[in-house]
């Protein structure tokens, strides 16, 4: 289904674009030079303007929305890169692939290859998060474990594994010494990264659990599920501090692949939430309200969400790269999620 229609898509949009500046506008939505020439599989913020992406074209990019610009493409998988993330402090990416490593590259560096490569996992690696003083990385693997790594020399400090527990995502706890973990035992864990143990565990959900984002206050984690028909293809809400769910958003109608919890544009908390069923869905955190639908006719089943404090929003797609947008607030504090372009 994705190769051939994906590159077919792209062949089409680079056709269209303009003799002067390479950038076509379409239904109100800028057509940019594409990031990748397949299926992009994963997104992840660097700054309002830039973020990271990878694909099962085997490359990770920096991409400038505001130039339509790659600014760097870095290629050392040679398989599909599976998720991707960035370091501030250290102004450095870090990206996972279906090839069972972990590599690291500088931002400022010119060169194509990664300064640092994290081997050890027997499967495909699906998770990656930086610890706050960017001195180590935890990686989660369909191996069933996680793996914490000093960042400067590329040794594995900690393993540790867990039966049946295929991972699927994990994130960072903002101010604890804590890594949140879905699975493919639908079960959402808390590991202690100082040990690199499970400390706890949440009630058992009845699919399989896609992806996580963690508030920024550290209070609150938020997973999707896997299902169809709009059986299971919730998003949860977890109260981190009495390990017990609060509540479900749902709507979508085929597996929920992807959740972030966004910077602040309301009074109130908002999520995002992206599915299979080519749908990104805004939520009021609190009151479960689905506040705006925005759907993405022929992309395929979306992949991932990255939010920006600008307000802007970047979500990636099996077929037709990646779409910006930004979430427009009305003076009655309606919220419109508006096409911006496409890349």
């Amino acid at each position: 289904m994705g190769k051939s229609h994906s590159k077919d898509r792209r062949a089409r949009a680079s056709s269209q674009k303009s003799s002067q500046d390479g950038i076509v506008t379409m239904s109100g939505s800028k057509q940019l030079p594409p990031a990748h020439s397949d299926a992009v599989t994963c997104l992840a913020p660097v700054r309002p303007g830039l973020c990271l992406t990878g694909s099962s074209d085997k490359t990770v990019v920096l991409y400038d929305w505001t130039q339509g610009a790659v600014k760097r493409r870095w290629s050392g998988h040679t398989r599909e890169v599976t998720k991707v993330a960035y370091s501030a402090g250290l102004d450095a990416a870090f990206s996972a692939s279906r090839d069972k490593t972990v590599l690291m590259w500088k931002l400022s560096n010119i060169e194509t290859n990664p300064i640092r490569a994290f081997r050890g996992h027997t499967m495909v690696v699906m998770g990656i998060t930086i610890n706050p003083d960017n001195t180590q990385v935890c990686t989660g693997s369909r191996d069933n474990s996680l793996r914490m790594w000093d960042v400067e020399t590329g040794a594995c400090l900690m393993e540790n594994s867990v039966p049946r527990n295929l991972v699927t995502d994990i994130c960072w706890v903002s101010g604890q010494q804590t890594v949140a973990q879905t699975g493919e035992d639908k079960v959402l864990k808390l590991w202690d990264a100082r040990g690199l143990y499970v400390s706890c565990t949440f009630p058992q959900k009845q699919y399989i659990q896609t992806s996580c984002d963690v508030s920024r206050d550290g209070n609150y984690c938020l997973t999707t599920s896997n299902g169809f028909g709009g059986q299971g293809c919730e998003a949860t809400l977890w109260d981190v501090r009495v390990v017990k769910a609060v509540c479900e958003y749902r709507g979508h109608r085929e597996t929920a692949s992807a959740c972030a919890f966004l910077p602040p544009v309301l009074s109130q908390p908002l999520v995002a939430t992206a599915s299979h069923d080519c749908t990104v869905r805004i939520w009021d955190q609190n009151t479960q309200d689905c506040l705006c639908v925005q759907t993405l006719p022929v992309s395929g089943p979306l992949t991932a969400l990255a939010g920006f404090d600008d307000a802007s929003l970047c979500c990636s797609s099996f077929n037709t790269g990646v779409h910006l947008f930004h979430l427009d607030v009305t003076p009655e504090q309606k919220v419109n999620l508006i096409r911006k372009a496409q890349f």
